[in-house]
């Protein structure tokens, strides 16, 4: 089959790899009918390299038909239509039982001391092969593949795989208070996505971007924008807007590769030239993040308001501002998304025919898998407009 693999930093190639099968009693495969390119999988085209191997098939928001299934998979059969969450999770541990799905103890990484396998993404998270391909083999499909309709387009439902729970999750954990405004960094596909919820939710919207196609889409929706690039000071902007507090809540949607942080970016790019050996060492230990817009989230946020940081981060030892923090008095809640945790929420808007989150209003670029590299290059440079792609096996 054909799949997208890597082979070094912004080198990403589609070729013949073996179709997949099942091994497991649990597994389940399925052709894959549209898959995305996430602001995450940049992390890996650009930075994450010393955790990848040579031929990795990344990628992990993918939704298909089943064409297979194992002895234990019963809920779903041949010929459904399914969305693969991103994180592969039992449904049977303690932390599953908790709908903790992102740390599920089955599929816990213990070699690197890290949550739940993920589709595409590294050693660090079991280096299992990912969804931008023809046929993906889905670990734990005893519980995970989300069952969809027939009818409606794929552009519907495949943001269930990772972009709608985190965006969901996101604002949950941002615990914005009854009528209250939070501030969204970065207005990517989760920061979009977060900022709609947000709206949907009744609570007033400041988005933050500084590409003038995201502060466009955004406006769409109905947000307060800040263009960062025309901002010297964000969160003094901020306050002038919510009576010289700040919004009760911030969701940082931006993550390890802020634009603003010099340092930082010097180190990532350095690290990016190491061997892996001794890379991957390195950042492990070190504080390697680009942290602008954290930064900038803590002195955005009011008083004992709460931080939700839904962009990843890399670095072990970054500095953070722990002075400002504590005399602020400001949670931190963070985490990957525990997507099947937020389904149930989610799936009556997704289905609903007036697209309350505007999910057909997302995309900008539908490639053939075939341009795949060409997608990875115009959304890590931000050209063409690009916000989201979704690719097409």
């Amino acid at each position: 089959m054909k799949a997208l693999t890597w082979h070094g930093k912004r080198d990403v190639r589609v070729e013949d790899v073996p179709d997949p099968i099942i091994k497991e009693p649990t597994d389940a495969i399925i052709k894959v009918t549209t898959t995305a390119i996430c602001g995450s999988d940049l992390h890996l085209y650009e930075v994450l390299g010393p955790f990848l191997g040579q031929g990795d098939v990344l990628g992990h928001e993918p939704m298909g038909v089943v064409e297979e299934v194992g002895a234990e998979v019963t809920h779903i059969k041949p010929g459904d239509r399914v969305v693969i969450p991103f994180n592969i999770s039992c449904g049977r541990c303690r932390m599953c039982d908790m709908k903790l799905y992102a740390q599920c103890e089955t599929t816990q990484v213990r070699e690197y001391g890290t949550g739940a396998a993920l589709l595409g993404y590294t050693k660090l998270y079991g280096q299992v092969p990912g969804g931008q391909a023809e046929y993906l083999r889905v670990p734990q499909a005893h519980f995970g593949p989300i069952k969809v309709p027939d009818g409606p387009s794929d552009e519907r439902f495949v943001y269930l795989s990772d972009v709608l729970p985190t965006s969901w999750q996101a604002v949950d954990y941002a615990c914005i208070p009854d009528g209250g405004s939070v501030t969204v960094f970065g207005l990517g596909p989760i920061g979009q996505m977060s900022a709609r919820i947000a709206k949907h939710l009744g609570y007033r919207v400041i988005g933050v971007d500084g590409v003038p196609e995201r502060l466009e889409m955004a406006r769409r929706h109905g947000v307060e924008i800040l263009d960062s690039s025309a901002t010297p000071n964000v969160a003094e902007a901020v306050r002038e807007l919510t009576g010289g507090r700040g919004t009760d809540s911030v969701v940082d949607a931006v993550g390890m590769e802020a634009h603003g942080s010099p340092v930082a970016k010097m180190a990532q790019t350095v690290t990016g030239l190491l061997p892996d050996a001794v890379a991957a060492p390195l950042m492990t230990n070190a504080g390697v993040d680009r942290l602008a817009a954290l930064y900038q989230a803590i002195d955005t946020v009011r008083r004992c308001g709460t931080i939700s940081i839904s962009g990843v981060y890399g670095g072990a030892a970054d500095p953070m501002p722990m002075l400002k923090m504590f005399d602020k008095g400001i949670t931190l809640r963070m985490g990957q998304a525990h997507v099947k945790r937020w389904i149930d929420d989610l799936m009556p808007l997704v289905t609903d025919d007036s697209d309350p989150l505007g999910v057909m209003d997302l995309a900008t670029h539908r490639l053939p898998l075939a341009e795949a590299p060409h997608g990875y290059e115009i959304f890590q440079k931000k050209q063409d407009g690009a916000i989201k792609v979704l690719l097409t096996p």
